[in-house]
């Protein structure tokens, strides 16, 4: 938004500065540690546990879910030899929503200053309710004088009315502050909250289709998350209670068996789109409760494709659905990018194609070097994008930063420190 040179506060990135990802999802936590070095980021720590204390997103269980941010968190340092205190953390809990301000304030007709920009923006993030929404991001998405749009920065510029668009992501306050509550009780301060999608975004997008528009659709375990970009800024996002969890569940629920069995069956076997041979291939289902191998069911693999296809396409329907209340369906051009653990199911590109009418791939984390092999694919886009903010919108960008950050527990207060600072 507004340039570095600007800034009293705004230095150039030290080496070897040192960044912490936390992702806090419903069937696993990873926390990778990475440090700047020669103009890109390195990882130099990472580590993943089964997630549990988690349903849908939210916590259930803080000791639990304490427990595997600590494993995770733990496995991490010990690989980078090193101790964190801050993280940068995803937010899919709490039904994040957009919400889009229209602010214009009276300038007196003078040289627009600081101050004026300070005021302005007050205004516009103070446009939610602190009791039940807590504020995720505030993002300036463009500046207008005396209705003239298009300004990226008003500064040194003359008008009677200053007026700014700003998107406000808000989430409810009570899972936002039962996720806080884990990191805290882990020892650990939050640097910064995203949107899932949006952080997978980053670390998945190429920048013409940031700028030209794209939708981001983060399939994680109890979660899927949407993210629209557009002239390289995130404008849309939306949560939908659903995810691979409640595959795993479907599978389970209509096979009779156990769930460790159901993920394994969805895991080793599982697609989406059927195939001429799945009538013939059987696949041994044990049934719930049952210890002997010979009381083992025996399905062919078409039942199990039938149950898969029915969720996932049930998800991708809401998500078309949300798009198109948003009115970003047309608008958000013809690219989506999947990731998150549940795109992996074998067909679920060409799924979504027919469903959304777009064009679709797999997002998977791009240029971090030191990333395990294990965790380069789409499960791992989020953790990897949480970095990414970290780099670009808080030390590359810090002017951005404080605009577009999740936000300290009484809403603008975190804001305001910062525009006090720097102005």
């Amino acid at each position: 938004m507004f340039g570095k040179s600007t800034l009293k506060g705004a230095n150039a990135i030290a080496p070897n500065s040192t960044f912490a990802a936390l992702d806090i999802g419903t069937t696993k936590v990873a926390c990778f540690i990475a440090e700047m070095g020669e103009g890109e980021l390195h990882i130099t720590g990472s580590g993943h546990h089964r997630s549990r204390g988690m349903r849908g997103g939210q916590v259930i269980n803080l000791d639990e879910a304490e427990a595997s941010v600590r494993a995770a968190v733990d496995a991490a340092e010990q690989m980078a030899n090193s101790r964190i205190d801050r993280v940068f953390v995803n937010m899919s809990c709490g039904t994040p929503q957009s919400t889009r301000v229209d602010v214009e304030l009276a300038v007196a007709g003078h040289q627009i200053r600081d101050t004026d920009v300070r005021r302005v923006l007050e205004h516009g993030s103070a446009q939610f309710d602190p009791i039940e929404r807590e504020l995720i991001h505030c993002i300036p998405t463009g500046y207008s004088i005396d209705g003239g749009n298009g300004i990226i920065d008003p500064r040194g510029m003359y008008g009677g009315k200053l007026g700014v668009n700003i998107h406000l992501v808000t989430a409810a306050v009570g899972p936002a502050r039962n996720l806080a509550s884990v990191i805290e009780r882990c020892d650990l301060d939050v640097e910064d909250r995203v949107v899932s999608s949006y952080a997978s975004g980053l670390a998945c997008l190429v920048d013409d289709e940031k700028d030209l528009g794209v939708t981001v659709i983060d399939m994680g375990g109890g979660t899927t998350t949407i993210s629209v970009f557009q002239e390289s800024q995130v404008v849309y996002v939306e949560a939908i209670p659903v995810g691979g969890m409640h595959v795993t569940g479907d599978i389970a629920k209509g096979l009779s068996t156990p769930v460790a069995r159901a993920e394994r069956l969805k895991t080793v076997y599982g697609s989406v789109m059927q195939t001429p041979g799945d009538n013939r291939e059987l696949l041994k289902v044990p049934l719930v409760g049952e210890e002997d191998e010979e009381s083992a069911n025996e399905i062919p693999k078409s039942l199990l494709v039938q149950i898969i296809q029915a969720r996932i396409e049930e998800t991708l329907e809401l998500v078309r659905s949300h798009l198109e209340a948003s009115g970003f369906a047309k608008t958000a051009g013809r690219r989506v990018v999947l990731t998150g653990g549940a795109s992996q199911l074998e067909g679920v590109r060409d799924l979504a194609e027919l469903v959304l009418d777009k064009q679709v791939r797999l997002g998977r984390p791009r240029m971090i070097r030191g990333l395990p092999e294990s965790m380069s694919g789409p499960a791992f886009a989020t953790a990897a994008g949480l970095l990414r903010y970290g780099l670009r919108e808080h030390v590359a960008r810090p002017d951005y930063a404080v605009m577009d950050a999740a936000r300290s527990k009484n809403g603008f207060g975190r804001i305001g420190a910062w525009l006090k600072e720097n102005f």
